[in-house]
């Protein structure tokens, strides 16, 4: 079986935290390469031409700006495909989890503009892909602990693919609407 054969399976149940399933299922089809390409492109047009106000806008006073969204989804992207980088080479060490308030909190996202934000996503993007990618078919199935939780290196794929639709159906339903109505 080829590498792109090999990620036409979807995660079964048992390869990941009941938890990302919210995640997995928002994720169409089964080709999760093909799926992550085209979510780049969908996500750089939506964010593309934004003005600043819109990077600084908050749907709620506490809530994230939408900067600071964008901040987070390539902040997990990392963390995630540094979870399936490790998974894939059979690294057997437990990988800790992270607070994702902290990671916001801490960031320099809202003091970015937000091209450069937009610019960032693009690359951790690619740099995923080119992961993802260049696996063999043995390593997309491979077991780890993340966050205390068994997960396979194909889960993880999913999991980057559907946390940021679930995070573009936020922007896309509270945040942009918000910037057409208040124009």
């Amino acid at each position: 079986m080829s590498t792109i054969a090999t990620t036409s399976f979807r995660p079964q149940p048992g390869e990941n935290a009941p938890y990302y399933d919210r995640y997995i299922s928002l994720v169409p089809g089964d080709d999760i390469l093909a799926t992550l390409d085209e979510q780049r492109r969908q996500t750089v047009l939506l964010l593309s031409g934004r003005t600043e106000a819109d990077g600084d806008l908050r749907y709620a006073p506490a809530k994230w700006s939408l900067k600071e969204v964008l901040g987070h989804l390539n902040d997990t992207e990392r963390i995630m495909s540094y979870r399936a980088l490790r998974i894939a080479r059979s690294d057997a060490m437990p990988i800790e989890g992270f607070e994702q308030d902290d990671y916001v909190r801490h960031g320099p996202f809202v003091r970015r503009p937000l091209a450069d934000l937009i610019e960032d996503y693009i690359a951790v993007r690619r740099a995923t892909l080119s992961l993802f990618r260049n696996l063999d078919e043995v390593a997309w199935a491979r077991r780890g602990v993340a966050n205390k939780n068994e997960v396979t290196v194909r889960a993880l794929a999913y999991i980057i693919a559907g946390h940021e639709l679930h995070h573009r159906q936020i922007l896309e339903e509270k945040y942009l609407k918000e910037c057409v109505r208040t124009q």
